[in-house]
């Protein structure tokens, strides 16, 4: 009998987390389930799944964030995001860190379990729920950004979503094992690059480019 493939789950809603569990385990070999960014790191290094089934929405490290460390890490694993997120800008950006496929949370069940076969046969998937023109702009060349968080660098993109989750400095320090001096110096930093004057408008900025959730 072959081996089932091996799936590590990662959103942060625990009652979806058990929905996917009954759904896949049939098929799929369920490793193991993280429930923020951080975790899912240390999961697949540990666990060496064959996919990760990630979110984009994650507290402490957003799924695209996750995504571009494992790529980093050199991560054998396949991801697959499956999201609330239908903006063009979400799809693109989780295709440039690597996702090999992109599903919507309010797709068919069936349709999930296809896209993880597909990925695994070396294939991308993009849900059909997605629109010709979001799939169009796949296709084209990327173009500059304006005040997109990919500009920044990936210390920055942590602090930030620290702050719009509204821990302090010195939370933040702590979590980064930084002192709080250097937070201040990278939050204000961040706020230069993007033209934002206060902590609010750094957390609507955060929450529009779905670096955290509302």
């Amino acid at each position: 009998m072959m081996n089932k493939p091996r799936v590590l789950l990662a959103d942060d809603h625990t009652i979806l987390l058990e929905g996917l569990r009954g759904l896949l385990e049939e098929e799929f070999e369920l490793v193991g389930a993280a429930e923020n960014g951080r975790e899912v790191l240390t999961a697949a290094e540990q666990l060496d799944p064959d996919v990760i089934l990630l979110d984009i929405s994650m507290p402490e490290l957003n799924g695209i964030e996750a995504a571009r460390r494992l790529r980093e890490k050199e991560s054998r694993a396949k991801i697959v995001f499956l999201t609330m997120h239908s903006d063009s800008r979400f799809v693109k950006e989780a295709f440039r860190v690597g996702a090999s496929g992109y599903l919507l949370k309010r797709a068919a069940s069936d349709e999930l379990v296809n896209a993880l076969h597909e990925v695994l046969e070396g294939r991308f998937y993009v849900t059909p729920l997605i629109t010709k023109d979001v799939v169009h702009s796949l296709l084209e060349p990327a173009g500059l950004t304006t005040q997109q968080s990919g500009q920044l660098t990936a210390r920055q993109r942590e602090v930030l979503q620290l702050v719009a989750e509204g821990k302090s400095l010195k939370e933040i320090a702590t979590a980064l094992d930084l002192s709080t001096k250097t937070v201040e110096y990278h939050k204000r930093s961040i706020m230069d690059e993007l033209g934002l004057r206060t902590t609010a408008e750094l957390t609507r900025y955060a929450i529009r480019h779905g670096i955290v959730a509302l």
